[in-house]
């Protein structure tokens, strides 16, 4: 009977060690993993402990990944090289502002290296009995005329030319339509852009504009239409290097800037660094 009874006893001090030990292991393996034991807790409590400890965690995360917009700048500048369009490229101010661009940026190509690889449209020019222009090319399709200036010759708009930014800068944007103030933070981040105004930086006058038909229909446009590199603004002025002038971050009253900018169809291109 004696010996029943130390049997009995020793199963029990042995049931209650390893239940002793397996509640000791689970309030360690809980406190490593930082999380709670409610004791006593009804099944609802549980579940919202497990709610808020999941939304914290989310939380966590989702702060950790959030790529922080960099304040603006009230002023900045950018120290990028200047590319003149002569005297090869009469009219091609694009070809070089875009240059100028990806020099910055590192790529070593100058202008005469990227125009065969810039888009044209060949559509002939046709005349009007008056001289007018009745039928050419469209800018959005590519480069319009003659680009050396020995013939007639236009230009190219963001969305022929943002083919050529991406092929060198995959991380391309196209900027247009934007605010001003997007163009602006992008220069307080370090990066240019590329932007069409007027060869005067002020919005044309309405005998200034004409009108023709094109491949995309009738185009409604100026042959003051120039492009030229945001490098810097302040409070009043923005900063450009001109590819007709070799002069870096000429200094342009903002407000007639942007006037001109949104003229030509507030057009601009840009990048961003992954």
């Amino acid at each position: 009977m004696l010996k029943t009874l130390k049997y009995i006893f020793a199963t029990i001090l042995v049931i209650g060690l390893v239940m002793t030990s397996a509640f000791f292991t689970l309030l360690l393996y809980l406190k490593i993993t930082d999380q709670e034991f409610l004791i006593g807790s009804n099944p609802d409590d549980m579940r919202q402990s497990v709610a808020i400890l999941t939304e914290n965690k989310d939380d966590y995360n989702e702060s950790d990944n959030v790529d922080q917009k960099k304040e603006k700048l009230e002023s900045a500048f950018i120290d990028a090289p200047v590319v003149l369009q002569l005297p090869e490229l009469y009219n091609g101010c694009e070809i070089a502002t875009l240059t100028m661009m990806f020099n910055f940026y590192g790529i070593d190509k100058s202008k005469m290296d990227l125009l065969p690889e810039l888009k044209q449209d060949p559509t002939p020019i046709e005349y009007n009995k008056d001289g007018s222009i009745r039928y050419w090319g469209n800018p959005n399709l590519g480069f319009v005329g003659d680009i050396t200036g020995k013939k007639k010759g236009y230009g190219i708009y963001h969305t022929a030319l943002f083919e050529l930014l991406i092929k060198y800068i995959p991380t391309g944007i196209d900027f247009t339509g934007k605010d001003f103030d997007e163009l602006e933070q992008q220069v307080s981040d370090g990066f240019p852009v590329l932007v069409w105004t007027t060869v005067s930086y002020t919005k044309p006058s309405e005998k200034q504009w004409m009108v023709w038909d094109s491949p995309l229909g009738p185009i409604r446009t100026t042959f003051q239409e120039h492009t030229v590199l945001l490098v810097g603004y302040d409070n009043d002025h923005v900063f450009i290097n001109d590819p007709r002038k070799n002069q870096k971050g000429i200094k342009v009253d903002k407000k007639q800037f942007i006037e001109s900018w949104e003229a030509l169809g507030k057009q601009a291109l840009s990048y961003r660094v992954d």
